[in-house]
């Protein structure tokens, strides 16, 4: 049976952002770290060499495969910034079309600069992912 290949690390958070570049992309995760931490209510964790997690939820399919991944989370990547809601941005139309320019991936959002969004309604999406994603499975601090 196959196994994730993004786990969590021991890296710590606060030292994988001071490596981000450029500068600027840096100061917006230490900006979206505080946001997740607020609204989550939870302690950050690396999940692999660049996601930034918060929570996280054990899941079992009815194929039998089963593991951990993060409940919520970012990475601060130089051509954007990719927001993790789990299990995706089917339900949440509503929120997206007041949050400003992004675009979407299965279950990512794809941010250009922070500039570009309303970082109020980037939590309500956060908390409101969260909700769902606790629907289907217990949503865990760690």
């Amino acid at each position: 049976m196959a196994t994730n290949k993004t786990l969590p690390t021991d890296m710590r958070v606060e030292d994988y952002i001071a490596t981000v570049q450029p500068a600027k992309r840096a100061a917006e995760a230490d900006i979206l770290n505080r946001l997740f931490r607020d609204v989550t209510g939870f302690q950050p964790v690396m999940w692999g060499a660049s996601i930034i997690g918060y929570g996280r939820y054990h899941y079992r399919y009815a194929s039998g495969r089963e593991g951990d991944f993060l409940a919520t989370g970012f990475s601060p990547r130089k051509a954007a910034i990719s927001i993790y809601i789990l299990p995706g941005y089917s339900d949440f139309g509503h929120i997206l079309k007041d949050l400003g320019k992004h675009r979407l991936g299965k279950s990512c959002l794809y941010i250009n600069k922070l500039d570009d969004i309303d970082l109020g309604v980037l939590g309500r999406l956060i908390r409101s992912g969260l909700q769902d994603l606790g629907k289907f499975w217990a949503v865990l601090p760690r």
